[in-house]
């Protein structure tokens, strides 16, 4: 009779050593994850301590001992945290937090609105209308003989305005004029982030004397259905004007 080899132990019932699987066996994937996590560990970090603007983050060590990270890692994540205006790192003091947010949003918002399409201005303007027509009752309730008046001030800019630029800022002042109204910090906020590519709409096809003619005219009828209460009437002026410039912008072609 033939021998038979010997039975295997029941692969069921053997322990079998498993390789621990590491971030870093994922290659950069994993040190982005890494980084990503830790920037989230700081964050929770400011929060739960009450850290205020002026305030020292922990160094360096200290951060990868608590963190359990790596010093590469460390400062990926403050580089990332100076990028968005959380904190500045000092040489020999270390990471001071800051409050730059709004700066980085504004340099982030304009390095990507370098050209505008057909497509960008009626999302802009969709936008500017939620704010400054939908919201025409909010407008209304809140807006006073004060605030009319200081828009019929920066109005008037127009007519002393010396190259179609300066003319944009005096549009683009007189409309954040108008969504200060509301009362709301956070949209006016935002509002102020977007005005590279509003000022890129503002201008387009424009020149100084179209400001002062047809800008000013068509704002001053807006100002004048604000001081007669007239809600329909601001509704239509407002996003005529809104909705004027979009002839001038080309639809973007796709490829074929």
């Amino acid at each position: 009779m033939t021998a038979l080899p010997p039975k295997k132990p029941d692969a069921s019932n053997e322990a079998v050593p498993v390789t621990p699987v590491t971030k870093e066996a994922f290659g950069e994937e994993s040190k982005a994850s890494a980084v990503d996590e830790l920037v989230d560990h700081i964050r929770t970090l400011i929060s739960e301590d009450g850290l205020k603007v002026g305030d020292s983050l922990p160094t360096e060590k200290e951060l990868c001992e608590r963190f359990h990270a790596g010093r590469n890692t460390v400062r990926e994540a403050m580089r990332i945290l100076k990028t968005y205006g959380v904190v500045k790192v000092r040489p020999k003091v270390g990471a001071i937090l800051i409050d730059e947010r709004m700066a980085r949003a504004f340099d982030l918002f304009a390095f990507n609105t370098l050209e505008v399409s057909r497509e960008t201005f009626v999302d802009i303007q969709g936008f500017r209308s939620l704010l400054e027509v939908a919201s025409f009752e909010q407008l209304f309730d809140r807006v006073t003989p004060e605030d009319i008046a200081d828009l019929h001030q920066v109005n008037e800019e127009f007519l002393n305005a010396k190259t179609a630029v300066d003319a944009s800022e005096i549009d683009f002042r007189f409309h954040t004029r108008l969504v200060a109204v509301m009362g709301n910090k956070a949209i006016l906020d935002v509002y102020k982030i977007m005005k590279p590519v509003i000022m890129k709409i503002m201008l387009k096809a424009k020149t100084v004397q179209t400001f002062s003619t047809v800008t000013y005219s068509e704002h001053a009828e807006i100002l004048e259905t604000l001081e007669r209460r007239d809600r329909t009437a601001y509704q239509y002026k407002m996003k005529s004007h809104l909705d004027a410039g979009f002839r001038h912008f080309e639809a973007v072609k796709l490829p074929t």
